[in-house]
């Protein structure tokens, strides 16, 4: 948040962000708060156990990180009583056993080899053995497993027509994971394109990953069945994905990565986080990630996670122990989403480090018009995997134009105080200067057209709106410009 307020960019919010560092110390500890849970195991577990909490002092008072090896996320074993395809006559038959507490505490699949490959009995972060999984087949009930319902149809939905909502940083709401628009096709065959061209600098994935990739396509594609049943469907034996929109089918069978089956079908960025049971921190260990701006997946694979974000603006100081105490915890059934944004020349969408469109971020072009300039916002969510743990980053760009502001009320002027009264380490990251020469005259100037016409009040001071995250009447236009 930039002075205490979430700046709205037109129909893309600008969300607050846990990632960058703009919130004061009140709302630092009100964000931790809430992102809190409650250590998950049991207290019938027969082996002591560490303190949650992995933090000491040294001699000057200073936080020092140890581990989180004794950390865990809640456990979803319990949900395989509601899983259909679990049946205890399954389970018996395939020798399956509730596993000893301390088992699945100590048994902790290594972060490099597949589950499958193991000799011995290991268990996923959530509590999972190799045999549970195998027993649910493919396309078990991940509703039920992770606690995060389905999403309910949307059969008017018009991929030709649509047009993506502004989010708050909140509780993911389940019908809004995966959000398709009208750029649907068109992005789909950039993305490959980028594939073919950039090879393992935008999609690649390191040994033990294999279960979690596995696990989310699966996912994703059972969330484009039940959202879009009109567009996507599985066959019955789950072995054929329909893509309506493409005129596609993918056999899903068939010896392809999980990441190629997403980058066919999902016009999304996904990053996946697996835990090593060495000292409980997250890595990145595969992802297809084709609208990175300044770095890419080859920069950033094996990285842990202070690592990844080691550019962003105080991170290290203010927010690395938060974020690792917050994904050793995250529950399945609680994922969230957020914003983070930008402004841009044109709609670049993949800009590794020393791309041509590097330039126009060096100099204030005089020549450069106003409609030339774009709001990009990456709209993220962040999960966790109920099979195997894993925490996925996931994540799409969009653009407005910048001139769509102008009448949507409140809007230029919070834009603007962004601009002008942001932290200046802050917006040095975001690197809006380069538009700055065009965007902030013709704000200024919507914003003595919207107290003219009436759209708001005389010397309005800018203040987080009532209607947060969004503007006034923003559901009207964007239901507008669809169609409804």
């Amino acid at each position: 948040m930039v002075n205490d307020m979430i700046s709205l960019f037109g129909l893309a919010l600008i969300a607050l962000s846990i990632v960058y560092i703009s919130l004061n110390q009140k709302q630092q500890e009100t964000l931790l708060q809430y992102l809190h849970f409650n250590r998950r195991r049991s207290s019938a577990s027969k082996i002591p156990t560490r303190s949650p909490s992995p933090e000491k002092k040294d001699g000057k008072g200073s936080t020092l990180i140890t581990d989180y090896r004794d950390v865990f996320p809640p456990s979803r074993r319990s949900s395989l009583a509601n899983v259909p395809a679990f049946s205890t006559e399954q389970a018996k038959k395939l020798k399956i056993t509730t596993p000893a507490p301390e088992q699945t505490k100590t048994a902790i699949a290594p972060l490099d080899t597949p589950l499958e490959d193991l000799n011995s009995p290991a268990f996923t972060p959530t509590e999972f053995s190799h045999e549970d999984i195998k027993a649910l087949g493919d396309f078990p009930d991940y509703a039920q497993l992770s606690g995060v319902p389905l999403p309910q149809p949307w059969p008017e939905f018009d991929i030709n027509k649509a047009i993506a909502r502004p989010y708050p940083l909140a509780k993911l709401q389940p019908d809004w994971w995966l959000e398709l628009e009208s750029s649907y096709k068109e992005r789909i065959v950039q993305r490959q394109e980028l594939v073919r061209r950039h090879g393992k600098a935008v999609l690649d994935y390191l040994p033990g990953s294999e279960l979690a990739c596995k696990e989310l396509m699966e996912m994703a594609l059972q969330f484009l069945c039940a959202r879009y049943p009109h567009y996507f469907s599985l066959s019955e034996d789950k072995t054929v994905f329909r893509n309506g929109i493409l005129k596609t089918e993918t056999r899903l069978r068939q010896v392809r990565h999980p990441l190629y089956i997403l980058l066919d079908n999902v016009p999304e960025d996904f990053a996946v986080m697996l835990r090593d049971p060495t000292n409980g921190f997250y890595y990145f260990r595969a992802g297809v990630i084709c609208s990175a701006l300044g770095w890419n997946v080859g920069s950033k694979i094996g990285m842990q996670l202070h690592e990844i974000h080691g550019p962003i603006p105080d991170y290290k100081e203010k927010m690395q122990f938060s974020m690792d105490r917050y994904f050793s915890k995250l529950p399945t059934d609680k994922p969230i989403q957020r914003g983070s944004w930008g402004l841009e020349v044109d709609r670049p969408l993949y800009m590794p480090p020393g791309d041509p469109h590097e330039a126009h971020r060096l100099r204030q072009a005089p020549e450069l018009s106003l409609d030339r300039v774009h709001l990009r916002v990456d709209w993220q969510t962040l999960r966790r995997l109920p099979l195997s743990g894993a925490i996925v980053f996931n994540f799409k760009a969009l653009f407005t134009p910048l001139t769509a502001f102008r009448d949507e009320a409140h809007v230029p002027a919070l834009c603007l105080k962004s601009l002008r009264d942001g932290k200046p380490a802050l917006m040095q990251y975001k690197n809006t200067w380069h538009v700055e020469h065009i965007a902030i005259p013709a704000l200024a100037t919507w914003v003595e057209e919207q107290e003219r016409n009436g759209l708001v009040p005389p010397n309005w001071q800018e203040h987080t709106l009532h209607e947060s995250p969004w503007f006034p009447r923003w559901e009207e236009k964007w239901r507008r410009e669809q169609g409804f």
